[in-house]
């Protein structure tokens, strides 16, 4: 997305609007934008965090398994609501002893579930989460489609 310009999903339905205003830094190509605007009367759906476990509860011990399965829950969560990823107005990413090499698996696996649809992202660097297995959780806002 270029600096100031504004971007609507994929899916008319949700009108998000998707802005990094020429003021503000560019954050495209790290896979997240400034702003997120939603119309009036919009349903939302605040998904719980996801963590990176497995279907049967289990915690690979590796970052990128985790992360993988983090950003595939957030699917599962959002298809349950009738949404994709392109509704997704808002994320916040939870990560446990947080570095660069960490940051760049985190941008890959958002992107494979994002595609080119940036929603507005915080990144929290934690020194925990809920179970200690736990090294990566991932919050959302969306915005339904008309119906659902």
């Amino acid at each position: 997305m270029v600096a100031g310009s504004a971007m609507e999903s994929d899916m008319t339905t949700s009108r998000i609007q998707l802005l990094n205003p020429p003021s503000l830094y560019d954050p495209s190509p790290n896979a997240y934008s400034q702003l997120a605007i939603v119309p009036a009367g919009s349903r939302l759906a605040f998904i719980s965090g996801q963590g990176g476990d497995e279907p049967d509860g289990s915690f690979s011990p590796d970052f990128r398994t985790q992360a993988a399965a983090a950003f595939r829950n957030l699917g599962l969560a959002l298809a349950a609501v009738g949404a994709g990823p392109a509704q997704v107005a808002k994320i916040l990413v939870m990560i446990v002893d947080h570095d660069m090499e960490k940051l760049h698996i985190m941008q890959e696996e958002q992107r494979r579930l994002f595609g080119t649809h940036h929603p507005a992202a915080t990144l929290t660097p934690v020194p925990c989460l809920a179970l200690p297995e736990m090294q990566i959780e991932v919050e959302a806002v969306a915005v339904l489609p008309d119906g659902n």
